[in-house]
C-alpha cells in the first residue's frame, strides 16, 4: 500500500490536530509537544499539512509537496522560473538551482505586468479638443515577488542560491574577468504556461530581499562557518524585457496576433 504521510500525521497526533486553524503544535501538551514539532520537521510532514484543503487535482502534475525536493522535469511545471546563464552553471553556490533549472520561486509569486502606447498631445490654439498622434509602444518593467519558507538545510542552501544568482545577474564583467567589458547576462522568463511567459528575454534591473526581524533563523552548512537564513523571508525581482534589434526589425504583428511569436522563441509579449 502506497506510503500515505497525512494518514501518518493524523495517526501520529490525532485528527483534531488536523482542523483549520489548529496547528499541530497545539493539538498535544507537555512534551509530546515538542515530539510532535521535532517529528513533522525532520520528516516534512510540514509540507504534506499546508497541502490538506487543497482541492483534487490542485497540485501541479508530476510535482510533490512531500518529497523534499525543489526540482521538476515535467514540461508542465508551469511556475515562474528564470534561466540560468550558461557561464554560471559551474558554481557550486548555484548547484541547487540546476535542479529547477533556473530560479523558481516555490510558491505562486505576485507579478505585476505594464504595456503602455505613447501618444503626443497635439493642442492646436483656438481649440476644445487636443489631437493625439502615436508615438511608440512599450511593454514596461514587470516585478515578480514571491515567498520562500524554509524548513530545512536543502531548503535553505536554494535560498542562498537564490539571492547569489540575484546579485551575479546584476554585475557586468568587470576587472579581471573572462568577457571583459560584457554586460549583465539576459536571462529567460517562463511561467504560467505557453501563451503568458514563454521564453522572454530579460535582464534583472533591480532585486529585493527581505530579512525579517520576527521570525526564526535556521543554519546552513553551505559555506565553511556556515550561514543563517529566514524561515520565511520574500524575494522580488525587477524585469524588463529586452529584444534585439534585429528581432524587433523582423517582428511581424500579424504573425504576433495569431500567436505563432509564442512557440518561436523570440519571447515577445
Amino acid at each position: 500500500m502506497a506510503f500515505n504521510p497525512l494518514q501518518s500525521v493524523e495517526k501520529f497526533v490525532g485528527s483534531a490536530a488536523l482542523k483549520v486553524g489548529d496547528g499541530v503544535k497545539n493539538a498535544v501538551v507537555g512534551t509530546v509537544r515538542e515530539t510532535v514539532s521535532d517529528f513533522v520537521e525532520d520528516t516534512g510532514f510540514g509540507k504534506a499539512l499546508r497541502a490538506i484543503n487543497l482541492i483534487p487535482g490542485a497540485n501541479p502534475s508530476g510535482l510533490s509537496f512531500t518529497d523534499g525536493s525543489w526540482g521538476s522535469s515535467n514540461d508542465n511545471d508551469w511556475r515562474v522560473r528564470l534561466s540560468i546563464p550558461s557561464s554560471f552553471k559551474g558554481s557550486p553556490v548555484l548547484t541547487p538551482l540546476l535542479e529547477t533549472n533556473g530560479l523558481t520561486w516555490p510558491y505562486t509569486p505576485q507579478i505585476m505586468i505594464e504595456h503602455s502606447a505613447n501618444y503626443n498631445s497635439i493642442t492646436p490654439i483656438h481649440n476644445n479638443y487636443p489631437y493625439y498622434a502615436y508615438q511608440n509602444s512599450q511593454v514596461n518593467s514587470l516585478t515578480v515577488m514571491g515567498d520562500f519558507l524554509i524548513e530545512n538545510a536543502l531548503e535553505g542552501e536554494y535560498w542562498l542560491a537564490a539571492v547569489h544568482y540575484l546579485r551575479s545577474v546584476t554585475k557586468m564583467a568587470y576587472g579581471n574577468t573572462s568577457n571583459q567589458g560584457s554586460p549583465p547576462p539576459v536571462v529567460r522568463l517562463n511561467g504560467y504556461g505557453d501563451y503568458v511567459f514563454k521564453n522572454v528575454p530579460v535582464v534583472v534591473q533591480q532585486f529585493t530581499v527581505e530579512l525579517p526581524s520576527d521570525v526564526d533563523y535556521i543554519q546552513v552548512g553551505a559555506a565553511a562557518n556556515g550561514a543563517w537564513v529566514p524561515t520565511k523571508s520574500s524575494i522580488s525581482a525587477m524585469l524588463t524585457p529586452i529584444y534585439s534589434r534585429r528581432d524587433v526589425s523582423r517582428f511581424n504583428l500579424d504573425a504576433f496576433v495569431r500567436g505563432d511569436y509564442v512557440f518561436n522563441g523570440k519571447g515577445f509579449i
